[in-house]
């Protein structure tokens, strides 16, 4: 049967051609359907996609891909590793939704980055108290499903051990969650048992990118003896070691010998991997050649001449052509994207069309006879790959080095002077920057970009929502308001349609986490600031205030990382541009009256690359670019900055050198621990640790929010200290955040006037 397996996919989008499980998701949280409607849209959205694949000509098609929420939580539930907290809820879905996103007695579990991606997963939280034990229902139930339509080998998607551990967190926080390595390696040879009965013989993708990173001989030495037993729990399971977004040489060299089934690598990220082919001893090579992470066409005679080289290490009849990584990072189609040039669109492909490309690509190398539709489309991107060079924009002159990246005067300069002109107390109180986009909102935005309302009524619309917002964090007591965003769709493809160099699309969607969705911009050429960008609702909202406005920016960093980026420009390139765009915002944001200017660089991390030799040049770059950005700020003006879930352990000196006046991070998931660097290096910049989490409804009160702060002086010196929620409040419901945000407020008084009359 194994033999006739030409074409493989690791995984793909499960939120819907038109976000229909979001749509769902939203809908059963707010009570407008029920259990059973979501379940049943679920199932119509798992039946498209599997037969979509099949009509494609898929052999592997993955179940258990999907997910509510996210399939860390999902691994989590199948090995019962539920946090104590929520061990009480007895309803599985009311539980499985709380640990997502918390509810009014329990916080939610910690939420990250899934490696160097804009994915975030749900961090499994791992105690010795633990009692593992196998739920393989949702498996058995899309196994049936598939089966049911007629999908001859149904590939069991699941997350592999040494990255469920790796990537959980123990609950006494000095230990290693890899103590727990034996017991979960029990759990899963239970499973792979339980996943035994299923068929005659049965695929098993188990996905291991913890393997992609630089690790110590401790973890690569247990790899051969965890999957050595695995592979020996069931002899109909075919194993699918599987890595992606780097290379994992060192894992498949220890594999060489352990009998599993086929080795899946990242052929497009992971270039090492071609070094590993030599240790795979007979194994199936799952090639990754269709690039998972982004969104231009593949150049299809490249990669069949890469697979022929290949063959120089590995028979042909062992090759299975696949996508580097599952398609969950790119958005569903271009079939619905009409309003792109023709020039634009002939560039891009999107998940349906990737697994054209995988197609393609495996009846080429495997001397099959091309229909002529599929003869029409190899033309097609031949011809498209040729006209690549015509679409960049004219080159940009301007250069980053005719400007001083350093600021005029050090921080300890610049800090008392910002103090004493921005008037701020002990603990001042401010938001990120979004506020609630509402439906009415979202629908004035719509009608203006569709020509159905007048400029003048959008602008006056925008007006009254800014003012609103400015009464309300004024109503609230916050000390540095913001102007709240309403003009802002997204805070990448905003700034992106107000510079050259960039091309949207309409339903370019890709999940972040659980049911949002973020739609990135195309970058195709040359970047270029024609006018400027905020300063017309900047100024409108501190003309309503007394209080200082910060002006909202988002950083070249997160710009570059949250767009999709021509794959033959340098990266580093874009950002320098991006950052000279910014630099003259900040100046006449300056001019305009601005004293505080945020430049958010939520996605600074994410960027990094997975192994440390390559570590140094994006350093260099992200924190040039970042420097550049800013330094046309004068030293009264105060620069703000905005980091995500991020570990800061191994970019603290990279922080440092950023030296923004202020930083802002999200910590309220994950406790101090992230804040605990920041006093090991005695970080001498100002910092706003999150003391509520906003990406859960709750509402916390203020005795919960005084507790988080007098944590966070546990660690950092009043003085140092900002009071913030974690985030943007853009998801959140009105009559979530006025609570939330007096309550915040509330706090920070307590705790001010504690601290000036002990």
């Amino acid at each position: 049967m194994s033999t006739n397996i030409k074409t493989y996919v690791t995984g793909f989008p499960r939120i819907g051609e038109k976000r229909e499980l979001k749509k769902a998701l939203e809908n059963y949280w707010d009570g407008k359907i029920d259990l059973l409607q979501l379940e049943e849209i679920s199932a119509r959205l798992r039946k498209k996609h599997w037969l979509l694949q099949k009509e494609k000509s898929i052999d592997l098609i993955s179940i258990n891909d999907f997910s509510w929420y996210d399939n860390m939580l999902d691994t989590a539930v199948m090995l019962n590793a539920i946090p104590s907290r929520f061990r009480n809820i007895k309803n599985h879905t009311e539980r499985y939704f709380s640990m997502a996103k918390g509810n009014k007695d329990c916080t939610a579990m910690e939420m990250t980055k899934w490696f160097n991606t804009n994915y975030h997963y749900i961090v499994p939280e791992l105690s010795k108290e633990d009692r593992y034990q196998t739920d393989i229902s949702k498996i058995k139930d899309e196994y049936r499903e598939s089966k049911t339509i007629g999908i001859e080998h149904p590939k069991i998607n699941i997350i592999g051990p040494v990255t469920f551990l790796g990537l959980s967190k123990h609950s006494d926080k000095n230990s290693d969650p890899f103590v727990f390595t034996d017991k979960i390696a029990d759990i899963y040879k239970k499973i792979i048992r339980e996943i035994s009965f299923l068929d005659e013989e049965v695929y098993l993708q188990i996905e291991e990118p913890f393997f992609v990173r630089d690790l110590p001989e401790n973890i690569l030495s247990a790899l051969p003896d965890i999957y050595k037993e695995l592979s020996l729990s069931a002899e109909n399971v075919r194993i699918i070691f599987t890595t992606y977004f780097e290379h994992s040489v060192e894992a498949i060299r220890k594999l060489s010998d352990v009998p599993v089934w086929g080795i899946a690598l990242d052929l497009i990220h992971g270039h090492n991997n071609l070094n590993a082919l030599e240790y795979l001893n007979n194994k199936k090579l799952i090639a990754g050649v269709v690039n998972g992470r982004n969104i231009w066409i593949n150049d299809i005679d490249a990669s069949v001449k890469q697979l022929e080289q290949i063959t120089t290490a590995i028979p042909r009849n062992q090759i299975i052509i696949s996508t580097s990584c599952s398609l969950l990072h790119v958005p569903y189609t271009t079939a619905h994207e009409e309003q792109i040039d023709k020039k634009y669109i002939d560039h891009l492909s999107f998940a349906c069309e990737k697994l054209d490309e995988v197609n393609l690509i495996a009846k080429l190398f495997h001397y099959q006879t091309l229909s002529p539709d599929e003869k029409a489309m190899l033309e097609r991107y031949r011809k498209s790959l040729k006209e690549r060079t015509d679409i960049s924009k004219t080159s940009v002159t301007e250069k980053g080095e005719n400007h001083p990246l350093e600021r005029e005067s050090p921080f300890e300069t610049r800090n008392p002077i910002q103090k004493k002109v921005l008037g701020y107390p002990l603990f001042p109180t401010t938001t990120i920057g979004s506020f609630p986009q509402t439906p009415e909102l979202r629908k004035i935005r719509r009608n203006y970009r569709n020509g159905e309302i007048s400029q003048q009524e959008y602008e006056t619309f925008i007006k009254d929502y800014i003012e609103h917002i400015i009464e309300i964090q004024e109503d609230v007591g916050l000390d540095i308001l913001v102007h709240g965003e309403p003009e802002r769709n997204d805070m990448v493809e905003y700034f992106g349609e107000l510079l050259e160099g960039f091309v949207f699309t309409r339903n370019g969607w890709v999940q972040s986490y659980g049911s949002r969705c973020v739609k990135p911009p195309v970058i195709f050429g040359d970047i270029r600031r024609n006018a400027p960008m905020t300063i017309k609702w900047i100024t409108y909202a501190q003309s309503k205030t007394d209080k200082p406005v910060k002006g909202m920016l988002t950083g070249p960093i997160t710009i570059l990382n949250w767009s999709f980026v021509r794959d033959d420009i340098p990266r580093d390139l874009i950002a320098e541009q991006i950052a000279l765009a910014l630099r003259k915002e900040i100046s006449d944001l300056q001019k305009g009256g601005i004293k505080i200017i945020q430049v958010d660089e939520p996605a600074f991390k994410e960027g990094y690359p997975l192994r440390k030799i390559d570590i140094p040049a994006y350093e260099e770059f992200a924190i040039r670019s970042f420097k550049l950005a800013v330094s046309s700020a004068t030293k009264e003006t105060q620069i703000h900055t905005h980091m995500c879930y991020s570990e800061f352990n191994d970019i603290i000196h990279t922080i440092e050198a950023m030296d923004a006046d202020v930083i802002t991070i999200e910590t309220a998931r994950s406790g101090n621990e992230l804040l605990q660097i920041f006093k090991k290096v005695n970080y001498k910049n100002e910092i706003g640790p999150g003391i509520y989490d906003i990406h859960s409804p709750r509402i916390p009160d203020t005795d919960e929010m005084i507790n988080q702060i007098k944590s966070i002086l546990e660690v950092l010196p009043a003085e140092k200290v900002w009071v913030n929620p974690d985030c943007g409040l853009k998801t959140r419901k009105w009559k979530e955040v006025i609570p939330s945000l007096k309550n915040m407020v509330n706090a920070a008084k307590i705790v001010r006037e504690e601290i000036r009359h002990p």
